[in-house]
């Protein structure tokens, strides 16, 4: 137990896990947001929208006045509204801007849901906050049916380099390398690769150095994006030539995912192994520590309701969208305890990193208000709806898992996009798959299985959306344009829907390949 008795014995107590367990979610999100507004009071972005006047709405009689002065207060930010208002003041080594003190970090998002790289600022309280989460979670494990000696064991965390890019009076990394260069000390002696590997920029001679070693690490937990380990497992059993990965590490029970829907990639990972996983979800963005799967039985997350997060929903639909996922002027905004289950909401963040209803770009869905429990279905930017059909990323994820089981196949990589055709339109799809199996028929059970899964897409199919097109490509080409992108490893992911520039380059890409 040796993980669990370092957290004693460094004072680590439960009381935020047995706060949350024990309160109501909008008691916990009213107080985590005067919390904030009184740490930021006095910075210049705190100064402007008078954050002092929003603080004395917290005595009214009236409990929901302190939500209706800060949505009247302060405006809704997307990255670059935020960024060329406040965020670029930061950069520039300004203090107190958005947020006390100066920010010395910031993490370089995937840059999927755009046409390049963002930059989030990273604080020290933000880093504080993942790392109070992180040790949530580990204190959740006891759920599971886990053999004793796990907590003994190496945790893989395969993520961005720890050597960071300095620039003027501050570092750009990914948000994995940033929060690893922290890792706490008494934790250290568990995390592999370790210190030495973990500063390699270099992703390709990262995963060779960490094949090297592989061999002299007792590992039961693996971390990361379920493509990147998937290739990292791949290379170590081709290496020692071993016939699952479990020959190497007999004690890994766990991996920790997040980043991207893992049904996907279920079935070939799978392939890999010798005995089952356990699996573990969870949603850690460049903007905090949202939610992780706190349940074994559950296949949701839990919001994080008292660390340094305020959250804000709002309904994905026409009325707060337009066609290609920006938000419109006076979008309706919801707190926690006006939300729905079933109903799709665009996620805003205010948050001790300093961002203030701040668009983050993903979409989610409450499965249990009471609980607070969450899915992710998919980016603001990164659906289908051409001419009504809807369709989300949660909806390709689903169809993709159910034709990969009907026939017997692998699936590890897909993407989509809507194309004219002619008066009316169409998608475009391109599977990346390596089995005995040829597009029209893939084409035709994808196309089926979306129909079963959405009604507005079986409507639309009889209409608009008169023509489904599909290309059938090596799974590698997808990975060799992201490393053309400078998108390779780490927490990139593969945009599932492309549009516009991403799609003229990715066309272009394929053109020169095939």
């Amino acid at each position: 137990m040796a993980i669990l008795g370092k957290l004693l014995k460094n004072g680590i107590k439960l009381w935020e896990t047995i706060e949350q367990d024990n309160s109501v979610p909008y008691e916990l999100q009213k107080a985590e947001l005067k919390k904030l507004l009184i740490n930021a009071r006095d910075t210049e972005f705190g100064e402007y929208y008078r954050f002092k006047d929003i603080l004395k709405s917290f005595k009214s009689k009236e409990t929901a006045d302190f939500y209706q002065y800060y949505k009247n207060a302060v405006p809704l930010f997307d990255y670059d509204k935020i960024y060329d208002e406040w965020w670029y003041k930061t950069r520039n080594g300004q203090k107190n801007v958005c947020w006390p003190g100066k920010v010395k970090y910031f993490a370089m998002s995937s840059g999927t849901s755009g046409d390049s790289s963002k930059y989030i600022p990273v604080t020290g309280d933000m880093i504080n906050a993942m790392h109070r989460t992180s040790i949530r979670q580990i204190l959740t494990l006891p759920r599971y049916d886990l053999p004793s000696n796990l907590y003994n064991k190496g945790i893989l965390m395969l993520g961005g380099s720890t050597q960071l890019k300095k620039m003027q009076s501050f570092y750009d990394g990914d948000l994995s390398g940033i929060t690893a260069s922290k890792i706490p000390f008494w934790f250290q002696h568990f995390y592999k690769p370790g210190k030495k590997i973990s500063r390699n920029p270099d992703w390709g001679s990262k995963l060779d150095e960490i094949t090297e070693n592989a061999k002299d690490w007792d590992i039961g937990v693996i971390v990361g994006v379920p493509a990147w380990l998937q290739l990292l497992l791949e290379k170590i059993i081709a290496h020692y030539k071993l016939n699952n990965i479990h020959e190497i590490w007999p004690n890994l029970e766990i991996f920790v995912h997040g980043g991207v829907a893992f049904e996907p990639y279920k079935r070939s990972f799978e392939k890999l192994l010798g005995k089952p996983l356990i699996y573990i979800e969870t949603y850690l963005a460049s903007e905090g520590f949202i939610a992780f799967q706190a349940y074994p039985e559950r296949n949701s997350m839990r919001l994080v309701l008292n660390n340094g997060l305020f959250y804000e929903f709002i309904p994905f639909n026409e009325k707060n969208f337009d066609s290609e996922g920006r938000l419109v002027d006076d979008a309706e905004t919801f707190m926690i305890d006006q939300v729905k289950e079933g109903v799709e909401y665009a996620l805003l963040l205010t948050t001790c990193a300093g961002t203030y209803r701040y668009l983050i770009g993903d979409v989610i869905r409450f499965v249990n208000v009471r609980e607070s429990e969450i899915v992710i279905t998919g980016r603001t930017k990164h659906f289908l709806s051409l001419c009504g059909e809807h369709l989300s990323v949660d909806n390709m994820n689903q169809a993709i898992k159910m034709v990969s089981d009907k026939l017997e196949i692998e699936i590890k990589e897909f993407a989509a996009a809507g194309i004219p055709d002619g008066s009316l339109f169409a998608h475009k799809w391109w599977i990346g798959c390596d089995c005995e199996v040829d597009a029209d028929t893939l084409k035709t059970e994808i196309d089926q299985a979306l129909k079963d899964i959405n009604d507005d897409y079986q409507t639309e199919r009889k209409f608009a959306l008169k023509n489904v097109y599909l290309d059938k490509i090596p799974t590698e080409l997808f990975y060799k344009w992201m490393r053309i992108q400078g998108k390779e490893g780490a927490q990139n992911k593969f945009p599932r829907v492309l549009r516009k520039e991403k799609l003229n380059q990715w066309t272009d890409f394929l053109k020169s390949e095939l």
